[in-house]
């Protein structure tokens, strides 16, 4: 069964025949892919049939869930952007309470299955419409010592978009196939750049510095493109998995975990091309 690095993405069934490169829509694996958002009146006696009640999902609605996630993540970024800039003293309380409360919303959301809750899926994007704000800003702004303004903040929206459009015409005319053994390279580099960002918090208590994965050095701008080179592949990974919901005729409510999980990929995109880009910017 194929695996995804995006948790919200988890569990579905295992594709036939091979489809990869297009957003369409096919029969059969119903069953097994609404059972992974575990909500009652998605299950059937009939392993292959959809509730009645119930239209399919199709690519309208990750196309017009994932727009209103990320406009109500765009409304709150600019709210918090302002807020900041009229009293700085906010900037440090919104980027670590809109970070932990999208941590806590991203972990009950993947482990309390409730990927396909619009609830949850608008309110992470708040919590972290709030924490992207308030980052940019200190990104970008002399009082926290950063540098390039609104410009800088301009390179990393058209970055992500960039890579995220990029990623989507090589998953469309199937450049790269999503392969289990692909799934599990990045999936380890995941991991991987996980445990070492967490090795740098931890010892960035004890040495000034860290591991010299965040200073702004060579290794730090290494470190930022390679979590850049996961993050764009990632995107295959999420596509490739939404496919398979549209293919297995999964519940319309569905569309919600697909715009939760790319959200989710987009924002720590957009923190590491901001990141790599402020280096640049602080070392002229």
């Amino acid at each position: 069964m194929r695996t995804t690095s995006n948790p919200v993405f988890r569990n579905l069934p295992k594709q036939e025949g091979g489809g990869y490169a297009t957003f369409g829509s096919a029969t059969a694996g119903a069953a097994q892919v609404t059972q992974q958002f575990g909500q009652p009146q998605y299950q059937q006696q009939d392993p292959w049939a959809r509730p009645a009640t119930t239209r399919a999902m199709t690519i309208d609605d990750v196309v017009t869930k994932t727009g209103i996630t990320l406009a109500v993540l765009t409304v709150s970024a600019l709210v918090s952007y302002f807020l900041v800039n009229s009293n700085v003293n906010l900037a440090a309380p919104f980027v670590i309470g809109g970070g932990l409360i999208g941590l806590v919303l991203v972990l009950v959301a993947t482990f309390g299955r409730k990927m396909d809750n619009p609830a949850i899926v608008l309110a992470y994007a708040v919590a972290e419409g709030f924490f992207l704000g308030a980052l940019s800003f200190m990104f970008t702004d002399i009082t926290f010592g950063g540098a390039g303004g609104a410009t800088l903040i301009a390179q990393a929206v058209l970055g992500t978009f960039g890579v995220f459009f990029g990623m989507l015409v090589v998953y469309r005319t199937g450049a790269i196939r999503v392969t289990p053994r692909l799934t599990r390279m990045i999936v380890g580099a995941l991991i991987g750049v996980l445990v070492l960002a967490l090795g740098n918090l931890v010892a960035g208590f004890f040495i000034d510095g860290g591991l010299g994965l965040r200073d702004g050095g060579t290794v730090a701008i290494i470190f930022s493109l390679v979590c850049i080179g996961i993050a764009a592949f990632s995107f295959l990974l999420d596509f490739d998995a939404a496919d398979q919901l549209i293919r297995a005729q999964a519940p319309e409510k569905a569309a919600w975990g697909v715009a939760f999980g790319l959200t989710v990929t987009l924002v720590w995109l957009y923190v590491e091309i901001l990141r790599l880009l402020s280096y640049f910017q602080s070392g002229d």
